[in-house]
């Protein structure tokens, strides 16, 4: 959920002037930053030219001319001021890494103006580190510079999920503040010459402590809800309330902390009363108010399943930021924002287009449109290319767009037809045509490269590539091997964490750092080894429908290894294996993985021993739906174990062993009902009652469409159907789930 913050101050006007200087040049200089002030521009730069004749070598003069034409430009040539002031760096040759001592501080407002520069582009690294190395020298800075270099440090950390680096630094604020407040009110009388004028500044003074309190405030907010603390969270949100009252900027804030505790309607409720008309555009705050309020709602929808609903609400966000894109320069889809020119670059910030993008792609995606979600992940991930969920969900795409709907899928084989596909003749010359499996290995685009971004099973196994690639490969610890195996180095992460370095979690080894994952949150260490489980199934499967035994064995065997693995995608390993190694003609080593006593579990988690992996672990997934398992999967390990039994019969069918082929699938029968047995096992059945020379009894099972004799077992899942891909994803942090189908094997 997205929420306002307050945005960076202004880029400092230097117009003090460096020691030994002449009367005459400090009343210019001053004359240049009152009319800079006043918003007098071309008179300020008339004073500075005047100033930089008198004294042709100080940078400062120079800088302020730049940043006096940039804000008579409307703060639109952001490129341009970036380049000069990287020239005036280069004549002075420091550079950042270069600031370890006093005397770099003269060149404060130089660097600090660069670090603003980089923030409004979205260079967040270079912008932290210009500001890390200036807070080391916070001490020299007037009181007022010192919070603006705080402030932005905060506003940096937060939006890298470093939470816990801006509570540290908010700390630092707050003794900044108070330690200005003490000093100023207790020179206040002596100071000023009149009264009056001593309580007006007072009164000014303590209107500005008290805004920056207000605003410390609403970072700590933002902090704690990255951090997922909502006990500290819920004691800052009530002094946010009591300094800035039910401004849009709280009321969002506190919507947000509802949503995160899983009260989607009072989330709901404190949005709609928030007063977005009277808050003050982009040009002033950096940010679309409107275009935040139609995502957020698309976010508390999603949550509470309505995904419909939430796609609407997205919708609605992707117009208003586009929108305001259109009225702030050339390109309303952002183009003008990419080149930073024509767009005010306090305004540089609002488009959002890429992240309300990945948001429709996530939520058309659990709708079951596979081919729009496709589209918009794919204009996504020219932005975000190196975050390895979003490879992930492109790959959930291609599959799904090439399985075909649920509703597709009931019209053919499974339940409309069952295993007759047509009759042929009459009479005696009467023929029953029997359906054939399922091809799974669909033409695709023959001539084309498998690089060409389309929804095919081909671009899916470079998405999963991809992913793959983009993981830690090993793991200094918890690295033991499953069972005596290999070990599968991993590093850890599941989905929504919130923090994106290792100074965040506090620890300092190698495997416990955060893997970005823009624009969700960073990936941490029990997420990547959840992530790589998910990818190693849909890899698994993939390879299968193209063919590549040897590569879906590779995938299945790596997933099996892995130290930490869901009940469902062991089941699903243990079945990959299976049709990887029925393929290569290595029944045996097929039968050992569809040993039915391999399932002891089909949840979708990890196991419940992951609970102590933080106190916060309960907070992680406000979102529901997806634990909703698909209604095509076994959702139980009896109806697991018959799956693999049906497929065990096959296996022993191939190998001649009719006898035990035959037990195993009517035991597998036996274990779900009757309407529900998979068209392949009846096929099997009527395959084995042919060897047997039992015609009769092979017809009757094509008529009446199941085994017999028939039995009566308690219901469970549609196992006509092979399990779907588990789209399972939130909007800005999605979660990660299997993505694969079951295949019965037939002779």
């Amino acid at each position: 959920m997205a929420e306002t913050g307050s945005d960076v101050g202004d880029m400092k006007h230097d117009s003090v002037s460096s020691p030994g200087i002449s009367d005459q040049e400090k009343e210019m200089a001053t004359n240049a930053f009152e009319a800079f002030k006043a918003g007098s521009y071309d008179e300020s730069l008339k004073h500075l030219d005047s100033l930089q004749e008198l004294n042709k070598e100080d940078y400062k003069v120079t800088m302020n001319k730049a940043i006096t034409e940039f804000y008579k430009s409307g703060q639109t040539t952001t490129s341009t001021l970036k380049q000069t002031l990287i020239t005036l760096k280069n004549q002075m040759h420091t550079a950042v890494d270069d600031i370890d001592g006093l005397d770099d501080v003269e060149n404060s407002i130089l660097n600090y103006n660069q670090a603003v520069i980089h923030y409004h582009m979205r260079q967040y690294s270079e912008s932290i580190s210009i500001g890390e190395k200036l807070y080391q020298f916070l001490e020299p800075f007037e009181e007022k510079f010192a919070q603006a270099i705080c402030f932005l440090l905060v506003d940096l950390y937060l939006l890298t999920f470093q939470p816990e680096k801006a509570l540290h630094l908010l700390a630092v604020l707050e003794k900044l503040t108070v330690k200005d407040g003490n000093s100023k009110n207790g020179k206040g009388e002596s100071t000023y010459s009149t009264n009056k004028e001593s309580s007006s500044l007072k009164a000014e003074f303590t209107a500005m402590i008290e805004a920056a309190k207000s605003k410390m405030h609403q970072y700590k907010v933002r902090a704690y809800i990255q951090m997922k603390s909502l006990k500290a969270c819920k004691r800052e949100i009530k002094s946010v309330m009591n300094t800035s009252g039910n401004s849009a900027p709280s009321l969002f804030l506190k919507s947000n902390f509802e949503y995160l505790r899983g009260n989607y309607r009072k989330a709901v409720k404190l949005l709609n009363s928030s007063n977005i008309a009277e808050h003050p555009g982009p040009l002033k705050t950096g940010e679309c108010v409107r275009c935040m309020f139609w995502n957020n709602l698309g976010c508390i929808h999603f949550a509470m399943g309505k995904h419909n609903l939430g796609l609407f609400y997205f919708k609605k966000a992707l117009q208003e930021n586009d929108h305001v894109c259109a009225q702030l320069g050339d390109g309303s889809n952002g183009q003008a924002a990419k080149k930073f020119t024509g767009i005010p670059m306090c305004a540089l910030l609002a488009n959002k287009r890429y992240e309300l993008l990945y948001n429709c792609g996530i939520q058309l995606l659990h709708i079951g449109r596979p081919l729009a979600a496709f589209e918009c992940l794919m204009e996504a991930v020219q932005v975000y290319h190196s975050n390895p969920r979003l490879w992930l969900r492109l790959a959930e795409c291609c599959i799904t767009a090439n399985k075909g709907s649920s509703e597709q899928e009931t019209k053919g084989l499974p339940s409309k037809k069952g295993i007759v596909q047509a009759v042929v003749g009459q009479g005696y010359h009467r023929k029953i045509v029997l359906a054939s499996q399922s091809a799974q290995n669909t033409i695709y685009s023959e001539g084309q490269s498998a690089a060409i971004p389309v929804a095919s099973m081909e671009f899916a196994a470079i998405c999963l590539r991809n992913a793959l690639l983009l993981l830690p490969e090993h793991q200094q610890h918890d690295s033991k091997p499953d069972n005596g195996s290999k070990s599968c180095s991993q590093s850890g992460t599941t989905e929504s964490g919130s923090e994106t370095s290792d100074a965040c979690s506090g620890k300092t080894q190698e495997g416990d750092k955060f893997i970005p994952a823009a624009p969700s949150s960073p990936l941490r260490k029990q997420e990547v080894e959840n992530l790589r489980c998910s990818i190693l199934a849909c890899s698994a499967y993939v390879a299968l429908a193209l063919g590549d035994n040897l590569m879906a064995l590779n995938h299945a065997e790596k997933l099996l290894h892995q130290t930490k693995l869901s009940g469902s995608l062991k089941f699903l390993g243990h079945l990959y294996a299976a049709e990887a190694l029925i393929s290569l003609d290595r029944i045996s080593d097929a039968i050992a993985h569809l040993n039915p006593e391999n399932v002891t579990d089909v949840s979708l988690g990890v196991s419940s021993s992951e609970q102590d992996q933080g106190s916060d672990k309960g907070d992680l997934e406000p979102v529901e739906s997806w634990k909703q398992t698909p209604l095509c999967y076994p959702s139980s390990v009896s109806s697991a174990r018959a799956t693999m039994l049906f497929n065990l019969g096959s296996a022993y069918c191939l190998r001649s062993e009719y006898e035990k082929a035959r037990k195993c699938l009517h035991q597998a029968a036996s274990m779900v009902n009757t309407k529900e047995i998979p068209p392949e096992a009846i096929l099997l059945g009527v395959y084995l009652e042919l060897q047997n020379g039992n015609t009769q009894l092979a017809l009757q099972i094509i008529k009446r469409n199941q085994l017999l004799p028939s039995v009566k077992p308690a219901s469970s899942p549609d196992l006509r159907k092979k399990p779907l891909p588990f789209q399972s994803s939130q909007p800005v942090q999605p979660i990660q789930t299997p993505s694969s189908f079951t295949q019965v094997q037939r002779k």
